[in-house]
């Protein structure tokens, strides 16, 4: 197992001067950087010039690779949504994060695929789920629903049942059951455990639980067994 890295190690220090390097070349529209277990995140005011921003670390501080583009909804707040840009460096072995807001109103800021290519997927997979537009992008398609599905999977007012949609001649949804999936959970519970993902017993409403807690007695009353349906291997 590889050793974790500390806040001395030569890596990070290396990442730690990048960093100011990058605040120090665009002063107040760089905030940061903030360092949690030995990883670096800046935030940059103005997303109109996160290009910019990306082409200084690209060229000047051997960011030669952008691992990925992620997408936060704020649901509540204001700027809605953070675009998150996790940068690597070949030459130097460093990672470092950008992150910029912007408003549901605007929902749009500009691409990055000038700086890297492999922005192309990233963006279009950020527009189809959370409708956050890449304005320059060379191909904005949906990549995973639909062009014309009129909803964002990801955003956090969308029910994870999902919505029903009638668009003759393209395709039609209707809401998935809660019938099972990671996305069940239990509300509240005295600890971590008891709050990890449990599979939907449908015939009872309830919920497995995990192996090292008790077993519910309404599962045990529907199927017999203190466990949820399905084959059990007979124990040896």
């Amino acid at each position: 197992m590889a050793q974790a890295e500390t806040k001395t190690s030569p890596r990070v220090e290396k990442t730690a001067d990048l960093a100011r390097r990058l605040k120090d070349q665009f002063g107040d529209l760089i905030s940061g950087p903030e360092e949690f277990r030995a990883e670096f995140s800046l935030k940059v005011a103005d997303a109109e010039r996160v290009p910019e921003v990306c082409q200084f670390a690209k060229k000047e501080l051997g960011f030669d690779f952008l691992v990925d583009i992620s997408s936060i909804d704020n649901y509540g707040d204001d700027p809605r949504f953070t675009i998150v840009y996790h940068l690597y460096g070949y030459g130097h072995l460093c990672y470092l994060r950008l992150k910029t807001d912007v408003s549901e109103e605007k929902a749009e800021l500009p691409t990055v695929t000038t700086v890297w290519r492999t922005a192309d997927w990233h963006e279009r997979e950020i527009y189809d789920m959370m409708g956050v537009r890449f304005r320059g992008h060379p191909d904005l398609r949906r990549i995973l629903m639909w062009e014309g599905y009129p909803y964002f999977p990801l955003r956090k007012d969308f029910p994870l049942s999902g919505r029903p949609t009638e668009l003759p001649d393209v395709a039609f949804t209707e809401p998935a059951p809660m019938a099972g999936g990671p996305f069940v959970t239990i509300a509240g519970g005295k600890d971590t455990v008891a709050r990890e993902p449990r599979v939907r017993i449908p015939e009872t409403d309830s919920l497995e639980t995990n192996a090292r807690l008790e077993r519910r007695r309404d599962i045990k009353e529907a199927h017999g067994k203190a466990y949820g349906p399905g084959p059990i291997e007979p124990r040896k």
